[in-house]
């Protein structure tokens, strides 16, 4: 087709009518989708690795392997989170580091101190075993990038805290906290730091931001007095504590007992 332009078309009028024919036909050259073809490529022992980009990676990863097995500490048992009903051995280490390593950073930034730690049992990953303790050990453990927050609780936060701690069937990580119970699950004490509950005082309560989100069903956080985000990564505060304590030994003790 043939399309011969008046003499009196100026620049916006052809624009115009290449517009309206560009639009014309497209609508007369309409495209339908016929078939969708995928092809499966198994990643297995059949793939070989590419020399160059192997050679080029090879220091990198060599230098990362050997950081992650420099030896930190040295533990003399195996620390489990299934050695004990209420609290295990390497739930009361990871509650532990967590206020050992975090209160210096809050006090500095707030003047206060952490009084208590409340973490999930489902966010430690992996055993300690005995023997040496390196980096890689702490990313085992805690592969995710959870980090420690404080969130501000009064009794009646604290109240729903402990009750949850009762019911639950897991012996999630505690520290600064000492429940008893009885064996139907009722309450017969609770201190924190050997203390009775001030229902007038506000508790700073160390956690991961996964769980102040509301994770594994920790809601009671949200009833709060002030959050505070320390920028300090949990996997991390297992490692500076690994370097400066120099053997681990498991501890079960009566921060959590049923009598």
């Amino acid at each position: 087709m043939k399309f011969y332009a008046p003499k009196s078309m100026n620049f916006k009028h052809l624009a115009l009518l290449m517009v309206s024919l560009l639009m014309f036909n497209c609508k007369q050259r309409k495209l339908d989708l016929k078939t969708i073809e995928g092809q499966r490529i198994s990643v297995d022992s059949t793939l070989h690795s590419n020399e160059s980009i192997e050679a080029f990676i090879a220091p990198y990863r060599n230098h990362i392997e050997k950081d992650l097995s420099t030896v930190l500490a040295y533990a003399t048992g195996t620390l489990s989170k299934y050695d004990g009903k209420r609290n295990t051995s390497i739930g009361n280490l990871m509650a532990d580091i967590v206020k050992i390593q975090t209160n210096p950073v809050f006090k500095q930034r707030t003047g206060h101190d952490i009084d208590a730690v409340i973490l999930n049992n489902g966010g430690i990953r992996s055993t300690i075993p005995e023997g040496n303790i390196t980096p890689r050990t702490a990313y085992n453990v805690m592969p995710f990038e959870n980090e420690v927050v404080v969130v501000g609780l009064k009794k009646v936060a604290f109240d729903r805290a402990i009750k949850f701690l009762l019911k639950t069937e897991k012996p999630h990580p505690i520290g600064g906290l000492e429940l008893v119970a009885d064996r139907d699950g009722n309450l017969l004490s609770a201190k924190i730091n050997g203390g009775e509950i001030d229902p007038n005082r506000t508790y700073y309560v160390a956690t991961s931001d996964y769980l102040f989100h509301g994770g594994d069903n920790m809601k009671f956080f949200k009833q709060n007095e002030g959050f505070y985000d320390l920028d300090y990564k949990i996997r991390n505060a297992m490692m500076d504590y690994f370097k400066k304590i120099d053997t681990i030994r498991p501890k079960i003790d009566d921060r959590f007992i049923i009598k």
